[in-house]
């Protein structure tokens, strides 16, 4: 039975929790100012303090930072009152757990509590973590041992186990949605969705529809009730990409989101409570932006309480080698082939090379060559052509980490066929090298079903020359 303090001066609210918190099936215990309650921290050990913000003899400010120099680990709840949003921010940012606005809202105050007996329990989960992060270099999703990276996966793993909004800014490419994945396996919510939005994708018409969700009727085309990324994202976490490209009057509703933790989907008289974390991320300057009038003052400071800059990889190219092997191994599951490994020369030319598209070019070349080699070792020979050269101009990266639905093409019996059985194909010494571009083209579409904008990303070669390409494998195909 897990033991939760309460910190509170005023005598009624503080029985009145004591009581509502013992309903719950916790054991509570009580104190009247900040001074009593680090002495009960100290003696009792809970696990959980739900705390004042304003008190006598020592505020709940003080009493915070005085828990967070204990051995022991205590998540601390903040009581703000209306209207104090920016202290509960400056709470969070010192390592307070949550917070709670007054008058207390039960159910919210007992799923943060939930939330709060769950994250004890990833606890020991992240420790172990962080050992495989000391002897590797690997955080989750993530790879990297240079100095910059480690400052990164630092800040990720002390920051995980809260509810804390966190903005992730960097140019495209970084890995910004990797970080929010990061936050989110970290978490109490990593057993819950992981929901990630390109605010850049979707018609400014329909963002508020695809963020808040709408009911049937509310406009045109709204034959029914849809819940939105915020409902969709219950409990767990949701990743707000390209949050500069939102529409004015949508940063407005989400900022009322984030500090009411309730939402209105539209045409809806009726506000719904949600409990999602939320990750921001902009490729853009967020101060520049402010300035600018694109992204909201007061969001920005809501959603900034942590900021973590994703470096370019040209300023930490030391990973480039660790970040490739890893990828590899990535490719290898995914498209059925063996990849050993990555010959030196070949490294030595990623290492000099800078990156202008950052991790997810890096990607797209190291796809490229697991699908063209299939096997062996992978080497100079499946880099894109000219790569690297003077003029030389990477595929270009799409904003944002989520990826449009696949496009599904029609094609005619037999192409069809070759697509099918192309998986399996692997170039031999005596194949032609229009047999052996065929192949690897064909084999590219099947690894993207058929999505041939990313297929020519990946290929490095224009849409244009990808839809000749497939004109003339279709003609063939029809006239054999």
């Amino acid at each position: 039975m897990e033991k939760v303090l309460i910190v509170e001066d005023e005598v009624h609210a503080r029985s009145g929790l004591t009581e509502l918190i013992e309903s719950w099936g916790y054991r509570a215990e009580c104190a009247a100012d900040g001074m009593e309650g680090l002495e009960k921290a100290i003696s009792w050990a809970p696990a959980i303090i739900v705390t004042d913000l304003k008190m006598p003899r020592m505020d709940g400010m003080e009493l915070l930072n005085r828990i967070g120099e204990l051995p022991q680990r205590i998540a601390v709840v903040m009581l703000t009152a209306q209207g104090s949003i920016e202290s509960a921010v400056d709470a969070m940012r010192m390592g307070a757990y949550d917070y709670i606005p007054k008058p207390v809202d039960p159910v919210r105050l007992k799923t943060i509590l939930q939330n709060a007996s769950l994250q004890r329990e990833a606890d020991a989960e992240l420790e172990a973590t962080g050992r495989q992060l000391r002897d590797t270099g690997v955080l989750g999703p993530m790879v990297g041992s240079s100095p910059q990276m480690m400052d990164i996966f630092s800040m990720i793993e002390r920051i995980a186990p809260s509810n804390v909004s966190v903005l992730v800014t960097g140019e495209s490419g970084t890995g910004k949605e990797l970080v929010a994945r990061a936050l989110h396996d970290l978490s109490a919510r990593r057993l819950k969705p992981f929901v990630a939005v390109n605010c850049a994708a979707i018609p400014e018409t329909l963002i508020e529809s695809e963020i808040f969700g709408h009911e049937k009727g509310s406009f045109t085309g709204a034959l029914e009730r849809r819940a939105g990324c915020f409902e969709l994202a219950e409990e767990g976490t949701l990743l707000l990409d390209e949050i500069g490209e939102m529409p004015m009057a949508t940063q407005a509703k989400l900022l009322r989101v984030l500090e009411d933790r309730k939402l209105r989907r539209l045409g809806s008289k009726i506000e719904t409570p949600v409990d999602v974390r939320v990750v921001a991320a902009t490729n853009k300057d967020p101060e520049k932006a402010v300035a600018s009038g694109e992204l909201r003052g007061d969001l920005y400071y809501r959603l900034n309480v942590f900021n973590i800059q994703m470096p370019p990889l040209r300023e930490h190219l030391m990973d480039v080698s660790a970040i490739a092997e890893k990828m590899i191994d990535d490719m290898n599951e995914r498209h059925h082939c063996t990849v050993a490994g990555l010959k030196d020369s070949l490294m030595t030319r990623l290492e000099e090379y800078k990156w202008p598209g950052n991790v997810r070019e890096l990607r797209n070349t190291i796809e490229r060559a697991v699908i063209l080699a299939g096997s062996g070792m992978l080497g100079v020979e499946h880099l894109p052509p000219h790569f690297g050269e003077p003029g030389f101009a990477p595929p270009p990266s799409r904003a944002g980490g989520v990826e449009p639905a696949a496009v599904h093409v029609a094609y005619p019996d037999e192409l069809q066929r070759q697509l099918d059985e192309t998986n399996s194909v692997r170039v031999e010494v005596g194949t032609t090298v229009d047999e052996a571009e065929r192949q690897l083209i064909l084999k590219t579409l099947v690894s993207t079903h058929n999505n041939k904008t990313k297929a020519a990303e990946i290929l490095g070669i224009s849409s244009k020359t990808l839809q000749n390409k497939l004109k003339e494998y279709s003609n063939a195909a029809v006239t054999e």
